[in-house]
């Protein structure tokens, strides 16, 4: 079990919510089947085999947010309705008009959805109730708003909030670029976007970040939008504007660290879980200090 990308939201620490409280409410909104001419369902999912709604190791919980949704690609749909609308036009012998092909488009997608494929996905959430963290699993925003909505709707008066930090990403980022050094126990990587006020970019991928022009792009007004870092030789990622944290990548030093330890798959999913969360607090924590601080 190991997160890829991660959005962060913080949580009153600690949280006054029970792991049976929470199960019992997420219990009430599982995922449904997506049939008939339904084009989306989301519900909670058991996130490992043990069935159970909430996952707890170490006072870390894990959650689910499975999604099912009919696979209808719009080409198909406009393929029957350009049909439909030629055997209109040979029998009554005249034009669609626009507006009844928009119509013709509706009917056709209610027509399809119940022969269309599912496809199905899962979004993962750790809440972390000593320290206050919630942390989604997903590379688009959108991912993580769809398990916020139905969490919140889940779970009675559960306050979650937008990490908000002293420095902002954006002029931090961009001063340890400048300065060519990477704060307390971070070192910076060889991934950077440079975005100026009229959105002219320029990417690095996997190349050298000492080239003598990146100091005349940051003078010319151009900030860095994204870094790759890597925190202690254990965890690497790319940090952004946002403060999303993108593409982590835990070394092998970090996952050696379980290698040998159990061949059972529930024991290693549970070891690699509280390896995880545990590395991951101490990262906030770290990133929080090159940030300046939390914003109360």
């Amino acid at each position: 079990m190991w997160f890829r990308n991660l959005q962060i939201f913080r949580l009153p620490s600690p949280v006054e919510l029970t792991l049976e409280t929470l199960e019992k409410q997420l219990a009430a909104y599982p995922l449904q089947p997506c049939d008939g001419s339904i084009p989306s369902t989301l519900g909670w999912v058991p996130p490992c085999a043990d069935g159970a709604l909430a996952h707890s190791v170490n006072r870390q919980w894990l959650i689910a947010l499975g999604v099912e949704q009919k696979i209808l690609p719009p080409s198909v749909v406009r393929q029957h309705v350009s049909e439909r609308a030629l055997r209109i036009e040979a029998s009554e012998g005249r034009r669609v008009a626009r507006r009844e092909l928009r119509d013709l488009y509706e009917a056709m997608v209610q027509e399809l959805l119940p022969r269309a494929f599912v496809g199905k996905r899962t979004t993962y959430g750790w809440i972390d109730p000593v320290n206050g963290w919630l942390v989604v699993d997903a590379a688009a925003p959108a991912k993580a708003d769809e398990l916020l909505e139905l969490l919140r709707k889940s779970v009675d008066k559960l306050p979650i909030s937008l990490l908000k930090v002293a420095q902002s990403p954006l002029s931090a980022m961009t001063g340890w670029v400048a300065g060519g050094a990477a704060p307390a126990g971070f070192s910076i990587d060889r991934d950077m976007e440079l975005r100026s006020a009229e959105n002219a970019v320029v990417r690095y991928t996997k190349h050298p970040l000492d080239g003598e022009e990146i100091p005349g792009y940051i003078a010319a007004g151009k900030f860095v939008t994204r870094l790759g870092m890597t925190w202690e030789d254990k965890i690497s990622f790319v940090l952004d504007d946002a403060l999303r944290l993108k593409r982590l990548g835990f070394l092998d030093i970090l996952k050696e660290s379980t290698d040998g330890q159990t061949e059972n798959e529930e024991e290693r999913f549970d070891l690699d879980f509280a390896l995880m969360t545990g590395e991951l607090a101490r990262l906030f924590d770290d990133l929080l200090a090159a940030l300046g601080g939390e914003q109360l």
